[in-house]
């Protein structure tokens, strides 16, 4: 499979591979570290989500084809989510993006933002730009 890199605006026929991003588990753990003076089980809680979702930025793929959103974890294709089944998409916070959430014709789907944001709106713009 080969991909545009992520530095630069893909064509809409490129696959697209999105870059880890590590900005919301290194949040979280460093906000897990005061937390433990006042309340350990909180901080406990919230150091084990963050390292749970560091594990996820760093072993998933988000990878944005002609016809789908595919989610591999190593090589193999976990999720396959074709276009033409969305409905809406919205990225939660631009500015401090934590949240992704797109809506299929059967399901709804929340993704913590552990990608290069930018390149998700940009990619999101061209393939589904029926965005709510």
């Amino acid at each position: 499979m080969t991909t545009t890199p992520t530095s630069s605006v893909p064509a809409t026929t490129d696959v697209v591979q999105l870059a880890p991003s590590y900005a919301i588990p290194i949040t979280l753990a460093l906000v897990a570290l005061p937390v433990f003076l006042l309340q350990p089980w909180v901080s406990a809680a919230l150091a084990i989500f963050a390292v749970f979702l560091l594990f996820q930025a760093a072993t998933l793929r988000l990878y944005f084809t002609e016809t789908a959103l595919d989610i591999y974890r190593g090589q193999t294709l976990i999720r396959h989510f074709p276009y033409q089944d969305w409905q809406n998409w919205r990225i939660f916070w631009f500015n401090v993006p934590i949240l992704f959430y797109f809506k299929e014709v059967k399901s709804i789907h929340f993704l913590p933002i552990l990608f290069d944001p930018k390149l998700l709106k940009v990619c999101l713009e061209q393939r589904c730009p029926y965005r709510t």
